[in-house]
């Protein structure tokens, strides 16, 4: 139970600490104490109510789950279409799993994975793929192995 004492000093708590803005990288994601460069195994999200028209580049990997028209590089890193996606967009990566649908080119170094309810419409180039049963593609596929060999920089 809480003494008259304890109730007087709860308003005087510390102030929020005060510090830049939150990164776009950063919205819809629970805050962790990770610093702002690439840590093995960070991430990014964006959720599915927002909408981005313009270039996404990032160092980490990325989970979309809006809408997005423009192109996005993450070299070497995974981005992840989430089922409510809805891309328009040239996309560049180390792998891609496209679990919605995207619009566009896909060029990974590594492997694409479209799943079940996924879509492209685009050409791939990888040096990897799978397209689940149940998934669209329209497109043309170029296979090259020695992709994943290459080192990027």
């Amino acid at each position: 139970m809480w003494t008259k004492q304890q109730t007087q000093t709860e308003p005087h708590a510390a102030p929020p600490a005060t510090g830049p803005a939150p990164s776009i990288a950063s919205i819809g994601m629970p805050s962790s104490p990770r610093s702002s460069s690439s840590t093995p195994g960070s991430s990014a999200r964006l959720g599915s109510s927002l909408q981005i028209k313009g270039h996404i580049t990032g160092t980490e990997d990325l989970q979309i789950d809006g809408k997005v028209e423009g192109s996005i590089t993450l070299r070497g890193h995974q981005l992840t279409v989430g089922s409510t996606a809805l891309l328009n967009s040239e996309i560049h990566a180390g792998e891609v799993v496209v679990y919605g649908k995207v619009v566009g080119n896909v060029h990974a170094r590594d492997r694409v994975d479209v799943k079940t309810d996924g879509s492209v419409v685009g050409d791939i180039s990888t040096a990897r793929i799978s397209i689940e049963d149940g998934a669209h593609f329209k497109g043309r596929i170029e296979i090259d192995p020695s992709k994943s060999q290459a080192v990027v920089v």
